[in-house]
């Protein structure tokens, strides 16, 4: 299953509670990576943070390694976990009009 995954700040939560976790946070990320689950990882744009393509069994079992970040693990960040599937409306391309 496919995943993308949104890290969500916890209220109060400052960049200076983060600094201490950071390099712990990019080991844990490169071994989910180096294990099949992270498949690709993008700084976001509109706001510090991170988004995750992740692959998994199941949205409990992404959950159960993403609360495994140090970030999260110190109560600095949640995330959100959207199941994606295969777009299947490529037919409308070809339908006539």
């Amino acid at each position: 299953m496919k995943l993308l995954c949104l890290d969500i700040p916890q209220p109060g939560a400052t960049l200076d509670q983060y600094h201490p976790h950071l390099q712990a946070e990019a080991r844990h990320g490169w071994q989910l990576y180096k294990n099949g689950i992270v498949r690709d990882i993008y700084f976001r744009q509109d706001r510090p943070g991170v988004a995750i393509i992740a692959e998994a069994e199941s949205v409990e079992a992404a959950q159960k390694a993403l609360a495994e970040f140090p970030l999260a693990k110190a109560g600095l960040i949640d995330w959100q976990v959207i199941p994606l599937g295969p777009f299947l409306n490529w037919e409308m391309l070809f339908a006539p009009a």
